[in-house]
């Protein structure tokens, strides 16, 4: 009989068929999909996801227990309209506000008017909505008179460096609408014709002009055009503002003698279809006695 072999009692290590991921390889390919994930975050949803900021004022020039509902829009940057746009309508709509200020650049790219039209016919106040232009108006050459006839056609009021007096109840309020740009002379202008008596609201496109040429006949300014940066990083400045916007960004600021200026974040995008760390924005104001 043949000897009977025994097992070798050596251990054998085989080489795996695969590499263990290096430490590098691993956090650059979890940096990959974080990057996806906030990329497609900023491109599908962020940009719909509209948000309804409010914000409550005390006026000297309202008596205790008085109060105005306004409803401040900028920047719709409209391609086409779309469900987005149905759902800040109904956002806007319900409860309906007295009075709906927007601050400019309507069109984008398209310059799709028949769009923009379809959603400022079914934006409603109980006592008028005024606006002003942006630069995207003028880039895309549908400022001016033409512009104005065709918003007061869809039941909006476009003040081109003009005011507009309204009385709500026992409220006499004025609307001023700066144009853009925002000549120095043109604001001293509009500014003189002030009636300190009343309540004064100014809107202006761009939030960055000579603050210190006005004085307390003006009770509230409010902008558009940053976008609020549109793509943040979370605690770093803003990647990228337009002209006209710095140093302001969103949100409340006190300029000049201290009047107050709310900047929006804006409804739509503008250059890219992105947002980060910057949902879009529709604000409700409230302005009330002391």
């Amino acid at each position: 009989m043949g000897k009977t072999s025994s097992p070798d009692t050596q251990t054998i290590h085989q080489e795996p068929s695969h590499r263990r991921l290096s430490r590098r390889a691993f956090l650059a390919l979890n940096g990959a999909g974080a990057l996806t994930l906030l990329s497609a975050h900023g491109l599908l949803l962020e940009p719909r996801s509209i948000v309804t900021e409010t914000l409550a004022l005390p006026m000297k020039k309202l008596r205790t227990g008085q109060e105005l509902n306004l409803l401040h829009l900028s920047d719709l940057h409209i391609e086409k309209f779309s469900a987005y746009h149905h759902d800040v309508i109904r956002k806007v709509n319900t409860p309906q506000a007295e009075v709906i200020l927007i601050t400019g650049d309507f069109i984008g790219e398209q310059r799709n008017l028949p769009a923009v039209r379809e959603f400022l016919q079914q934006l409603k106040a109980s006592h008028g909505i005024f606006a002003v232009q942006g630069n995207w108006e003028y880039w895309g050459r549908v400022e001016g008179e033409n512009l104005q006839r065709a918003f007061s056609n869809w039941g909006i009021e476009l003040l081109i460096n003009q005011r507009r007096d309204i009385q709500i109840g026992d409220l006499a309020l004025s609307i001023a609408g700066l144009d853009y740009p925002s000549a120095t002379d043109t604001l001293t202008a509009l500014h003189r014709h002030m009636d300190p008596a009343r309540l004064n609201l100014l809107m202006s496109h761009v939030p960055a002009f000579e603050h210190h040429r006005l004085d307390d006949r003006i009770d509230l300014i409010l902008a558009g055009h940053t976008h609020g940066g549109q793509i943040r990083l979370p605690l770093l400045p803003p990647l990228h503002l337009p002209r006209f916007s710095d140093p302001f960004v969103e949100g409340l600021y006190r300029v000049g003698p201290g009047i107050p200026l709310y900047v929006t974040r804006g409804v739509g995008t503008s250059a890219v279809p992105l947002r980060l760390f910057c949902p879009p924005e529709i604000t409700r104001i409230t302005l009330h006695g002391p």
